[in-house]
């Protein structure tokens, strides 16, 4: 702390004190003067600290973190989230092909908020959007194919980049996800990103899945 900064805060510390003496003074009440002789202490503690080179203490602001938790809070409670909100498919919703895995996405759905089935009631809340796309698989070769899909990815149209939200996965519940896929094996997959509002409201999002050659890129929006 600069001596110009001590100084004031020095100052600062002592007018408190000359004015709680006042107080002190000038009140008429037991309880008063008990208050007041602990604020006095109080100060007195910290001017002498700061006297010995104490940086000054600040008081922390919860205050700032309020509309922060109220806001999650009231999503949670179902407040400004009416469930999940299904989205319309891309407009060329073409078969992709990873290897020799097609993939077609089946459904696409936004929420605030992912619940469990469980007893527990266990939940997850985003200021966000938990992003699900639903997606048919099938190996159309006729050899097991294997196929990690643990680093799907999106990305939107300024580049950002969203992985896979692994905790919203176990969280709903979804069927792990394969890693092999059989001889003409057909399964249902449900991934989950964690997105913000507008990237689901451009046009340019894109499921990324890397197959052996390379990513593989299937639009959705």
């Amino acid at each position: 702390m600069s001596p110009r900064a001590s100084s004031r805060t020095l100052a600062f510390l002592t007018a408190a004190l000359l004015s709680g003496g006042c107080t002190k003074e000038s009140s008429t009440s037991e309880e008063g003067q008990e208050a007041d002789a602990r604020t006095l202490q109080k100060l007195r503690a910290e001017a002498d600290r700061v006297k010995q080179g104490g940086a000054v203490a600040t008081r922390p602001r919860p205050a700032q973190r309020e509309p922060e938790e109220s806001k999650l809070a009231g999503l949670a409670a179902g407040m400004g989230d009416s469930g999940p909100r299904k989205l319309r498919l891309p407009e060329r919703n073409d078969t992709v092909h990873v290897d020799t895995v097609a993939m077609k996405v089946t459904g696409l759905e936004a929420s605030h908020s992912v619940k469990g089935s469980g007893k527990a009631g266990l939940g997850l809340t985003t200021e966000d959007l938990f992003l699900r796309v639903e997606l048919i698989t099938q190996n159309v070769g006729g050899m097991p194919a294997p196929l990690s899909l643990e680093g799907a990815k999106l990305t939107d149209a300024k580049g950002q980049t969203y992985p896979l939200a692994r905790d919203a996965q176990a969280v709903a519940g979804t069927k792990p996800l394969p890693s092999t896929w059989a001889p003409a094996q057909r399964t249902e997959v449900a991934l989950l990103f964690e997105v913000p509002p507008d990237a689901v409201q451009d046009d340019g999002l894109v499921l990324v899945v890397q197959g052996s050659g390379g990513d593989v890129r299937i639009p959705l929006r």
